[in-house]
């Protein structure tokens, strides 16, 4: 049973409904190509507040991404 690989604009839409629903507010979340660093992956929720993660791929840093606001999530709601 092979799983169908998600695209780039669904890991996206999901990091999103997942920012949005624990934040509320959230500017957008995207990716993009730093020359130094590789792909990154924010989230900017106001004009001060962003999330950030990195990978070797645009795949990879999504991935990353929605780790640490798992993590960030999982926290929030053992408290």
């Amino acid at each position: 049973m092979s799983r169908e690989s998600k695209t780039i604009d669904e890991r996206i839409e999901r990091i999103y409904k997942m920012a949005k629903e624990h934040y509320g507010e959230v500017r957008f979340v995207g990716i993009k190509l730093h020359t130094k660093i590789g792909w990154i992956a924010k989230i900017q929720f106001d004009e001060f507040e962003s999330l950030i993660a990195e990978g070797e791929t645009a795949t990879e840093a999504l991935r990353n991404l929605r780790k640490r606001l798992k993590k960030i999530i999982d926290r929030y709601n053992m408290v």
